[in-house]
């Protein structure tokens, strides 16, 4: 399996694991999108996914990620589609999460936030050692920002929608479950995920280094 280090571009066609990944995530999609507990809100919930696979269609050619990469961004989005399916203040892990955690509230949305940082910043850092040319705290720190910077801008975006939509479609796409603090918990389990993330990755180039200085 090749990581943000040993990448190298490889048309479609010839890419075993994506064209796999790829079909899996089809057919994940399939599923999700069989009697959602609420139509409107998965159709809200997987326009951001069509726009984002359309970004990683249109930059293949420019810069196709390593197997690493594409297999946590897969991750990432069959955790959404679960949550898109069930409207996530529905999801049975969240149900299930409720007495451990000691809390009335489904907390499968925190579980994808945090998930969004810890899955997504290393393609996030894979494309800025590769195309932007950036290494060491450069490469390690802007993922982090990147992780809070979109996750904010997502919680505005739920914010609009909350105002234009439908009262019911709102409240289901939000997802505040009563909870005022929600959007300020999204966003630091967003950042706390890439935090996670990063920490590992720089750890282990950290040891790497050391062993070959050796």
């Amino acid at each position: 399996m090749t990581t943000a280090s040993t990448a190298k571009a490889v048309p479609f066609r010839n890419n075993r694991l994506l064209q796999v990944l790829c079909l899996l995530f089809l057919a994940i999609w399939i599923v999700s999108a069989i009697h959602p507990v609420m139509v409107d809100d998965w159709i809200l919930e997987n326009m951001l996914v069509f726009a984002f696979l359309g970004l990683l269609i249109a930059i293949y050619r420019w810069a196709p990620l390593s197997d690493l990469s594409y297999l946590l961004i897969f991750v990432y989005l069959c955790l959404h589609e679960w949550g898109a399916h069930h409207m996530y203040a529905n999801v049975p892990l969240g149900e299930w999460m409720k007495p451990w955690l000691h809390t009335t509230r489904n907390h499968y949305d925190r579980v994808v936030h945090f998930a969004f940082g810890l899955l997504l910043a290393y393609p996030a850092r894979e494309i800025l050692l590769r195309k932007a040319r950036l290494g060491g705290m450069w490469a390690l720190s802007l993922p982090v920002i990147f992780a809070l910077g979109f996750g904010a801008g997502f919680e505005i975006l739920e914010a609009v929608a909350a105002v234009t939509l439908s009262p019911d479609l709102g409240a289901a796409y939000i997802s505040l479950q009563g909870d005022p603090w929600d959007t300020h918990k999204d966003m630091f389990m967003g950042f706390a995920g890439a935090l996670v993330c990063m920490g590992a990755v720089g750890f282990y180039t950290y040891r790497v280094a050391r062993r070959a200085s050796a």
